[in-house]
């Protein structure tokens, strides 16, 4: 089955995001260590899984930052704009269903990334490596990077690396019940 990792940026009270969507906070974040790390981690996947709102997010960037292939789930999302057609597609797919249909691709290592897409994928119990970096901004509302749970979810903590700028990212692997 293809693995679900997470590597997002928070606030200190746990957004991913102000309410409009915009993360002009985290983007003044984004020196040479935010961005060599980013790097490395993207190196690791093959894919990319993204929500509407963060797709929606993407597109008003100046280029589409992906190289790797990318599936925006979707209930109401149909189609997207022909520039990024042949890097893109939209599937209303549980999440289960999705890592299926990816393992079923050949895929092996998944990027999932959005406020809700990662909610959806933690209610079912399938994200399996957590990357989060806490940047020292208080927004006080916003979009929260964890929702409610029906269970704990129990991860292991990797290490912690804290940077000049203030940024202290942490990471956590799936401890799965033996």
């Amino acid at each position: 089955m293809t693995a679900a990792h997470v590597y997002i940026g928070t606030s200190l009270d746990g957004f991913i995001a102000r309410t409009s969507g915009d993360i002009d906070w985290l983007v003044k974040f984004a020196d040479e260590h935010a961005i060599e790390s980013y790097n490395e981690f993207i190196a690791s996947v093959d894919v990319i899984v993204i929500g509407r709102g963060t797709f929606d997010t993407v597109m008003e960037f100046p280029t589409w930052p992906y190289e790797k292939p990318v599936f925006v789930l979707s209930r109401t999302l149909k189609d997207v704009p022909d520039h990024v057609k042949d890097r893109t597609s939209v599937l209303n797919l549980e999440p289960a269903d999705l890592l299926k249909y990816l393992s079923e691709r050949g895929f092996k290592q998944a990027y999932v990334d959005g406020g809700k897409v990662i909610q959806s994928f933690l209610a079912e119990d399938l994200i399996d490596r957590l990357i989060i970096a806490r940047v020292p901004v208080l927004l006080g509302g916003g979009v929260p990077l964890f929702g409610s749970l029906d269970a704990d979810i129990t991860f292991d903590h990797v290490k912690t690396m804290t940077f000049s700028n203030g940024i202290v990212r942490s990471f956590y692997q799936r401890m799965r019940d033996l």
